[in-house]
């Protein structure tokens, strides 16, 4: 983060030039607290409220100070106070405010931790990699009486930063660095924090049958691993658990269907939905969530080479169903299709909720304002909707049906792994990953490709990887399951 947020008790006094505080639209004197009557009044008779109103940040130059004015309005959700919060960084960013000392005033304590919340999800950057790194260090200073400081409500929401930031971090990481076995180490670094992590090579997914799996990394000269990482914060009943799952393809070239070379970059992205259950699983330790839960996440590399999965191949996959490869860069739903059955078998989880940049074709259906939502599960359905207009982690569900599903039938093998037919390719996409689901667990597959990483900053998100689904996930198990 380019931002740090200390907080300060009300009695001292702000040595900052730049102070900013929360005004409502009708801006009465008494809510403010910060600042003597006369300043008050002074203020006033700056503000032209016809001219503002009061919908934007501004500032105004007050005798010595820089006053800069948030505009709160009424009836605002937690949502809108964290978009006011990205929104705040923006502006500092903006005028290079590198000191300043915000005041609490009328806003409750709750609204006040997500303001910050959002200032500090809106922060992120991802520079490791320049020579010259910019040293835009913003501070801010939060004035606020110590004894109402909600510090059990902070450290949760920092907790939920520390995952959303790490997810955002394997996302950014360049091919070279981040291939499956670095990944492996740095997931093993969580057990750290009390996650139980287990690593699968090749060796034993081989004698698991994982060949779904296996066969993408065929043409890699890098090894595939299948993670769990497993934590129980409910151990009275460990036998209640729910389940993450993710796809970890960290380079796609596309293998022998090989993708075209412009944008071809962007195929570091493609293990985003494993970056969000492994950035998601942090949260939940940290927080000491009152939950149990695993995360599963199959970690390949898809390139060509002479030992590469062909298109016509046939593999078993782990579920002991055939597929027909016929397309080596529907790769993402082979990996997944072991990865499922397995944490289904082995967990026997109250539900799978699976995540990935599954296919290009849930981006022309919903673009960057809502994830692709398929399900085999109305009420979990239902709540993922709802917990998603709460965070501003959107998802939009689609239809799953037997006639879709025919469309993946092989005339071969037991299924087939792109639909020939043309049309509804993210729909078909999640009917073969619902035929690997073999016990009717619920079930939720939740296409990523236009949520994980964008070129254009908005809400919380800085440009470039979102972290998108660690807030999601984070709050529909804080709303139903704890």
């Amino acid at each position: 983060m380019s931002v740090q947020v200390v907080y300060k008790n009300n009695k001292k006094i702000a040595n900052s030039k730049v102070q900013a505080i929360f005004i409502s639209e009708k801006f009465t004197i008494s809510e403010i607290n910060s600042l003597s009557k006369a300043e008050i009044l002074k203020l006033k008779n700056l503000i032209n409220f016809k001219n503002s109103g009061t919908k934007d940040i501004f500032h105004l130059n007050l005798d010595n100070k820089i006053i800069v004015l948030i505009p709160v309005k009424k009836n605002f959700k937690i949502n809108d106070y964290e978009i006011l919060g990205a929104k705040f960084y923006e502006y500092i960013k903006k005028y290079l405010f590198k000191k300043i000392s915000l005041f609490k005033n009328f806003m409750s304590i709750n609204d006040l931790n997500y303001f910050i919340h959002g200032l500090k999800i809106k922060s992120y950057e991802f520079n490791l990699y320049k020579s010259q790194k910019k040293k835009n260090l913003f501070l801010v200073e939060v004035f606020i009486n110590r004894s109402k400081i909600d510090i059990t409500n902070i450290k949760k929401l920092n907790s939920i930063e520390t995952g959303v930031n790490f997810a955002r971090d394997l996302v950014s990481e360049p091919p070279n660095i981040l291939f499956p076995k670095e990944y492996v180490n740095r997931l093993l670094k969580l057990k750290k924090i009390g996650i139980k992590v287990t690593v699968y090579n090749e060796t034993k997914m081989k004698k698991l049958g994982m060949n779904s799996l296996l066969g993408v990394g065929k043409g890699s000269s890098k090894d595939s691993y299948l993670v769990t990482l497993e934590y129980y914060g409910n151990k009275k009943n460990k036998n209640k658990l729910f389940s993450f799952v993710g796809k970890g393809v960290c380079f796609d070239t596309g293998g022998i269907s090989l993708k075209p070379a412009r944008f071809m970059e962007e195929m570091k992205y493609d293990m985003a939905g494993s970056a969000v259950v492994s950035g998601l699983m942090q949260s939940l330790a940290l927080r000491k969530a009152k939950i149990n839960a695993v995360g599963v996440v199959g970690l390949v590399e898809n390139m060509p080479g002479g030992n590469a999965q062909r298109p016509g191949d046939i593999v078993k996959s782990y579920s002991g169903k055939t597929i027909e490869v016929l397309n080596t860069d529907a790769e993402g739903r082979l990996v997944l299709a072991d990865a499922l059955t397995f944490t289904e078998k082995k967990f026997k989880p109250k539900f799978i909720i699976d995540l990935a940049t599954l296919t290009g074709a849930i981006i022309v259906s919903l673009g960057e304002e809502y994830a692709g939502l398929f399900s085999n599960n109305d009420e979990l359905s239902e709540k993922l909707f709802k917990v998603g207009l709460e965070v501003n982690e959107k998802v939009w569900r689609l239809p799953l049906n037997k006639n879709y599903d025919k469309l993946i039938n092989s005339s071969i093998a037991d299924v087939q792994n792109i639909n020939y037919s043309g049309g509804a390719g993210s729909i078909t996409a999640a009917q073969f990953l619902q035929r690997f689901i073999l016990k009717n667990t619920p079930w939720a597959h939740l296409d990523i490709a236009g949520m994980a990483f964008s070129k254009k900053a908005a809400n919380l998100n800085p440009s470039g990887a979102t972290g998108f689904g660690v807030r999601l996930l984070n709050q529909l198990i804080d709303k139903y399951y704890e």
